[in-house]
C-alpha cells in the first residue's frame, strides 16, 4: 500500500505531498473560540489537516486522580473536573466540523477509547490516530480497525515487539490503510532523543505502509529533516502561543513557525530531485562563461 485516498480526495504516500498534520488537540484549552482561532491559522498555513483529541474522562482518567485538586485557568478543581471542562462534545465537534469543511481543511481526532471512536463516527472522519499511549491498547485498535477508517499509530514510548504486535493486529483486517509515526513521547523532546533513523528502520520493515514522524520538539529543522530522511507525513502540536497554560503548549508550535515549517518541507520535497545527474538549462550560461574546453556537439548532448 504505497499510497492512501481519503474521503476528502486528498492522497498520502507515494507520489503525493507530504500530509502535514497540525495537532491542536487540547490546546484549544476548552474554548471554541481558540479551536477556530487555530483552524484559520492552520488554513494559512497551508496544512493538510488538523487534528483534534477526543476522550472519555470517566474512562481515561484513573480513578486515583479524579480528586485530585488542580490550579487551572478556571481556579482551582479535581483533576476528573478539569479533564470533563476541556473536553468538547457534540456541539463543539459539529460547529468544528462545519467550519473546517467551509474552510477545505481535513480534520480528526485522536480517539483514547472505544466510546469516543462512536462518537467520532458521527462526522466521518478522514481518519483515525491511535495515539503513543494507546499503542497496547489492543480493543482499542480493533474498534478503530472495525471502521475501516485509515489508521494512522504514533510509535512513543513503545518498545519494537510492542509495534509488531500492534502492526501484526491491523494485519489481521487485511490490506488495511496504515500509517505509522516514529515518535519520542517527551514534550519538549530533546534533539539527541529523537533517533530519527527510526524513520528509516520504519521504512524498511514494513515498505508496504506508509511511514511519517510525529514530533515534540521545540525547534523546526528537525522535523524538516524527517521529510528528508523519508517521512511521507509530518505532524507537530499547534498552538497560538507557546505561553499559554496547559500541558502541550511548550512543545508546540505557533503560527508563524507553522508557515515557515509547511514551506521549508515542501521546498525540501523539491529539492530532492530524482537522483539522476542532469544539466540544467538554468547551467548553460554559466558553463559557457566559465568553461573553456566545451565543444558546441557536446553542448547539444547535454541538452
Amino acid at each position: 500500500m504505497k499510497q492512501i485516498t481519503l474521503n476528502t480526495g486528498k492522497t498520502i504516500g507515494e507520489g503525493s505531498p507530504c500530509y502535514v498534520i497540525a495537532e491542536i488537540g487540547i490546546n484549544h484549552n476548552g474554548s471554541l473560540e481558540i479551536a477556530k482561532q487555530l483552524i484559520d491559522a492552520a488554513v494559512e498555513a497551508k496544512v493538510s489537516a488538523v487534528k483534534f483529541q477526543k476522550r472519555t474522562p470517566e474512562i481515561c482518567v484513573p480513578k486515583d486522580q479524579w480528586e485530585i485538586v488542580r490550579d487551572t485557568p478556571w481556579g482551582k478543581m479535581t483533576y476528573i473536573d478539569y479533564k470533563r471542562k476541556t473536553e468538547f462534545g457534540i456541539l463543539e465537534y459539529s460547529e468544528i466540523d462545519n467550519y473546517c469543511k467551509s474552510k477545505g481543511i481535513d480534520w480528526f481526532a485522536s480517539a483514547w477509547d472505544e466510546p469516543s471512536v462512536d462518537f467520532m463516527e458521527q462526522f466521518n472522519p478522514v481518519m483515525y490516530k491511535l495515539a503513543s499511549a494507546s499503542l497496547t491498547d489492543d480493543s482499542l485498535i480493533r474498534k478503530i480497525c472495525a471502521t475501516g477508517r485509515p489508521i494512522m499509530i504514533s510509535t512513543g514510548m513503545s518498545r519494537m515487539d510492542e509495534i509488531s504486535f500492534a502492526v501484526d493486529l491491523i494485519r489481521e483486517y487485511g490490506d488495511y490503510p496504515l500509517m505509522i509515526a516514529h515518535a519520542t513521547s517527551a514534550y519538549p523532546c530533546k534533539p539527541e532523543e529523537l533517533n530519527l533513523r527510526m524513520i528509516k528502520t520504519l521504512k524498511n520493515m514494513y515498505p508496504e505502509y506508509i511511514i511519517g514522524y510525529s514530533g515534540h520538539e521545540t525547534g523546526l529543522s528537525t522535523t524538516v529533516s524527517a521529510v528528508a530522511i523519508g517521512a511521507q507525513f509530518v505532524e507537530r502540536h499547534f498552538t497560538l502561543d507557546r505561553a499559554m497554560w496547559g500541558s502541550d503548549h511548550a512543545a508546540s508550535v505557533e503560527p508563524q513557525g507553522f508557515v515557515r515549517l509547511v514551506k521549508d518541507i515542501h521546498d525540501t520535497e523539491l529539492s530532492l530531485g530524482n537522483g539522476i545527474k542532469q544539466v540544467y538549462e538554468s547551467e548553460i550560461g554559466p558553463m559557457k562563461k566559465l568553461r573553456v574546453n566545451i565543444t558546441e556537439n557536446r553542448l547539444v548532448d547535454m541538452l
